[in-house]
Formats: structure tokens, sequence, C-alpha cells
């Protein structure tokens, strides 16, 4: 490993701490507010809808800043952002705090583009695994802290607590990556032409493997989100859970995306390739979301949910890999943001719908998530695996 790499999965895993650390807290601290299904899924879609213009900005921004002044600003914002979210007055005033608060942690872009500055194109899906397991570090914490701070009554001042908590994180973070974390690659500089985004885009629509990595990451990352905005609402309607109970449950899907980077991935990747190691992801979420109304009990509740982490930190990490492993280096920082951009569109479109649909029948999401991500393995998976295997087999034998 780079010894240059650790010091950003610190980082990583600090902020990632901190961002998860609210998530269990939303579908109850959204009842403050009187918020039903459909704007608790509007406060979850709200973060990813700064997360669009974030990720593009800042991946093509740390092109020429650099990763780490660009990391150190942004996290110390998003830090500052979370105080004034735990003193929201009203709901669409704490809606548009966690835009601003998406938007300057809109940075798993930059961070992908350091990983990329540090790794050749060979390891990189086993250093993605590294990155993974700092994510999953940080979503396996911060639940749990924020459950345990988190007060019984449904009152603001319950959750002000693990709120403050997770902006000590976000900011601790933010000093961390000013002191210690260097830049692989000089950044371009204030004169460097900035990218353009309609080469990004022209990019992308010109590789068919990139174009099916996109649908895959779409419409996959939007099911899993929208699973997470769901679930507390239905585990407390199904199995009585509060906060506490729903930041323990986390630290299924926390462990579950850790022993998928640490343990799976790597040898997955190098014996059958990122391609397929997609399609077992994929095929393992949508394994996951079926069985959950389907067996209906606690302990089941909480290791499907550890599964569903399992898919995707099999899925999605591979599928960066394989798309940074196929896009040269002066377009990493684009790229990649374009993909988180992509990526966060999706969060902000479905956890609403599905919050509609939750409305309608309690069971009916999981049921809807199970179908779209198979329907997704089937029309872009497989060409996804041709591709690549046709590409590999006319690369040059070293």
């Amino acid at each position: 490993m780079d010894k240059r790499l650790p010091p950003l999965l610190v980082a990583v895993f600090i902020n990632i701490a901190g961002f998860s650390l609210i998530l269990p807290l939303l579908p109850f601290y959204g009842q403050v507010f009187n918020a039903g299904p459909f704007e608790i899924g509007l406060l979850f879609a709200a973060y990813s809808f700064g997360n669009v213009f974030g990720e593009i900005h800042w991946g093509r921004q740390s092109d020429v800043w650099g990763r780490r002044k660009v990391l150190a600003a942004t996290t110390f914002i998003a830090g500052l952002s979370y105080f004034a979210f735990a003193y929201a007055p009203t709901l669409w005033a704490a809606i548009g705090i966690r835009i601003i608060s998406g938007f300057f942690s809109g940075t798993l872009s930059t961070c992908q583009g350091f990983i990329a500055d540090v790794s050749p194109p060979e390891r990189r899906a086993k250093t993605m695994g590294y990155f993974g397991a700092a994510f999953s570090l940080g979503m396996a914490l911060g639940p749990v802290v924020g459950g345990v701070f988190a007060g019984e009554e449904a009152v603001a001042a319950s959750f002000r607590m693990p709120i403050f908590i997770a902006g000590a994180f976000s900011i601790l973070a933010s000093i961390w990556c000013l002191i210690v974390l260097r830049d692989a690659i000089p950044p371009k500089g204030k004169g460097a032409p900035m990218p353009r985004y309609h080469e990004a885009f022209s990019f992308v629509g010109s590789k068919p493997l990139l174009v099916r990595l996109f649908t895959i990451a779409f419409f996959g990352i939007a099911a899993f989100a929208s699973m997470e905005a769901i679930y507390g609402l239905w585990s407390e309607e199904n199995f009585g859970w509060s906060a506490h109970e729903l930041g323990f449950a986390f630290i299924a899907i926390g462990g579950g995306g850790l022993f998928a980077q640490l343990v799976l991935i790597g040898p997955l990747a190098h014996r059958y390739g990122e391609a397929r190691v997609i399609m077992i992801g994929l095929a393992v979420l949508a394994i996951s979301m079926l069985l959950q109304p389907i067996i209906r009990l606690p302990v089941a509740g909480v290791l499907l949910m550890g599964l569903l982490m399992v898919g995707h930190s099999l899925a999605f990490p591979s599928a960066g890999a394989l798309l940074s492993r196929n896009t040269p280096p002066e377009r990493q920082g684009g790229t990649m943001g374009l993909l988180m951009a992509s990526n966060a569109i999706g969060r902000i479109i479905a956890p609403p719908i599905f919050g509609l649909i939750y409305e309608i029948h309690h069971d009916a999401p999981w049921y809807l998530g199970a179908a779209m991500i198979a329907l997704v393995a089937l029309l872009a998976g497989v060409s996804a695996v041709r591709i690549s295997d046709r590409a590999r087999a006319e690369a040059p034998s070293s």
C-alpha cells in the first residue's frame, strides 16, 4: 500500500462516521416536524441533491487546487452545516440545510481521484477495497453513536447531541486533511483550464462499457438508498424499534460492508474480474431485498440489511474500479465526479418515490427494489461482462 493512502483512509473513516451518524435519526427527527414517509424521503434526498453539484464541482476542482485543499475546506464547512441542522426551525429549513451539507460533502469523487493518483491500474480494485473498508467502518460506528446519544422523545432536543457529534467528526476530518494529507500529484494550479462538463458526458457516452457501468450504479444505488430511507419506518412498524435499536442495527450494515471489502472483493476480483463481481453483488442485493418482507423477523431484519450492504460493497466499488481502469489519468477527476453525481441523482429521485410507495403498501418497496436490481443486472450487467471479457481477451499479454 502506498504510504500516502492511509491518511486519506483515516479522513474517509472520520467523515463517513459523521455522515452515517445522522442516518438512523432522520426518520425520527422528521417526526419532530410531523413529516410523513414522503417528507422523510425528501430529507434523505436533499443531501444527495447537494451531492449532485458537489461531486461534479469538487471532483473537477480537486484537479486544479489539489485533493488536500478541497477535502480540508469542504469537510470543515460540512461540519458547520450539521450544527445548523440541529437547530432547524422547520422541515423545509432542515431540507435546505441538508442540501448545503450534501454539496460540501460531495467529495467521494475527490477521494477516489486521490486513490487513482496513488495506485496503478492493476491494483486499483484492491485499493478501492481499502477505501470501501474505511467507508464501512465509518458506516458501522456512526449509527451506533447516533443511536446511543439520541433521546427517546420525538423532539428536537433529543437529537441535538448526536448531530453535534456528527459536526465534530466532520471538522476533525478537515483538520486531519489539512495537517496530515499530502497530494500525490501536484495540482494544476489556477491557470490550468477547467475540464468541461460536456467532455465528460461525451467521453462516457462514447464508451459502451462505461455507459453500462453508469446505468448499473444509478439504478442500484437508487434502490439501496431507498431501502435505507424506508428501513427506519418499516422496522418501527414491524419491530417497534426506536432510534436506539435502529442505530445498533446499522452495525450489520457497516459490518457487512467491511466483510465484503476486506475478505471478499479482492479475491473475487482477482479470480473473476470486476464485471462478474458486479453481477454477484447485484444478485446479493436483489435476494436480500426480496427476503426482508417474506421472513419479517427482527434477527433476519438485521442480517438481511448486512447482506444488503455486502451486495452493495461488492457491486459498486467494483464498478468504480472498472470505470477508473478504463479512464485515462487526465479524465479521472471529471469522470469520477460525473459518476458520483449520477449516483446522487438516483438518491434524489428514488427515496421520495419509494416513500410514496411505502404509504400505499409498506412491503412494496422491498419487492420493487429487488425487481429493479434484477432488471438492471439482465439489461446492463450481462453485457458489461461480455464487453469486459472481450477487452481483456484483446489486451496484449504482459
